[in-house]
């Protein structure tokens, strides 16, 4: 056990959830400085002696209305390297919302496989470990990062907010496609050890092609039950809303999403408005600064992402296991 405590950072645009880390662990975020310069360059230092300690630093990588993704990753990795070079032992990059884990393969001629560059990147500048909530496919994740990864889940934080709320109502997990169906089985199979009763599983079909969405058919029986469309992310919404109308057309007498994500681009705001939907359920990795109807705001629920995090931390530092995250054993 490594006796003395982890020393985090979290960068400005991730303060906030950083504080919440923290605090969950008794400590405060080491102090550090961010300049920027006229040009458009930036320094970020540490003002914490950093020399033998473990650090782990703190940034969602998403886009807001002051920096692009690029502008996030980018103060992250000199910060990383700026750490290194102050001789820190080992420093983790954690990363509540990892950014281009969707472009994990080629899906035309000549593509970008840009989750393999990003952990390049990462790698390039002694990162000793990335840990991140949910990403897209994480056997990519995995397999992408040749230094350590540890890869969250989000639905030990579904089933507490769902297992209280449904009483002896009948249940069904829907997953949004095919592809969704391990993370829906898995959230099933948790939810159904709390309920002690078991929940129906379903699937959707669901084609893309050029961009465009397609597939209405319904896989399991849905029919006068509670309906929860599990996801990882929520982009534009028209996925999520494309489950809900199918669900509500199979018969369901609520439906309910849950993401670990809002990204809520496009025509999000408006197009979570989508009567079907009873309830939207998303963590704090990605504040929801897009969504501005009252419409979704009313149905909106954001979970704390940040204690899962705080723990992490504190097995990895500790050397425990992280596999309680994930399980339930109730």
């Amino acid at each position: 056990m490594n006796t003395e405590h982890p020393l985090l950072f979290a960068l400005s645009e991730s303060r906030a959830f950083g504080d919440r880390v923290a605090a969950t662990l008794g400590l405060s975020l080491g102090e550090h400085k961010e300049r920027e310069f006229e040009d458009g360059e930036h320094k970020i230092r540490s003002l914490e002696n950093v020399r033998n300690r473990d650090v782990y630093v703190i940034q969602s990588l998403y886009s807001d209305p002051e920096r692009s993704v690029n502008d996030k990753l980018c103060r992250l990795l000199f910060f990383l390297g700026a750490l290194q070079d102050a001789s820190a032992a080992r420093v983790s990059a954690v990363l509540p919302y990892l950014c281009y884990a969707r472009k994990d393969r080629k899906t035309k001629p000549r593509d970008p496989v840009t989750t393999r560059y990003l952990a390049q990147l990462l790698e390039s500048m002694g990162t000793h470990r990335v840990v991140a909530l949910e990403v897209h496919n994480p056997a990519a994740f995995q397999n992408a990062l040749r230094c350590r990864s540890d890869h969250l889940e989000a639905r030990r934080l579904w089933v507490d907010h769902f297992a209280p709320r449904l009483a002896e109502r009948s249940v069904v997990v829907v997953s949004p496609d095919v592809g969704g169906a391990k993370r829906a089985e898995a959230f099933r199979q948790m939810l159904s050890r709390r309920l002690a009763r078991e929940a129906d599983m379903a699937f959707l079909e669901k084609y893309r092609s050029a961009g465009e969405i397609s597939g209405q058919a319904v896989v399991g029986d849905i029919h006068d039950k509670v309906a929860i469309i599990v996801d990882d992310l929520i982009s534009s919404g028209s996925t999520l809303v494309r489950a809900a109308r199918a669900c509500r057309a199979a018969g369901a007498r609520e439906v309910h999403a849950a993401a670990s994500h809002g990204l809520f681009v496009g025509d999000a705001d408006q197009t979570l408005t989508e009567p079907a939907l009873d309830q939207l359920v998303i963590t704090n990795t990605i504040p929801p600064f897009r969504l501005t109807a009252k419409a979704i705001q009313d149905k909106l629920t954001v979970l704390d992402a940040a204690p899962l995090f705080a723990e992490a931390i504190r097995r990895i530092h500790n050397g425990a296991s992280l596999v309680e995250l994930v399980e339930d054993n109730a």
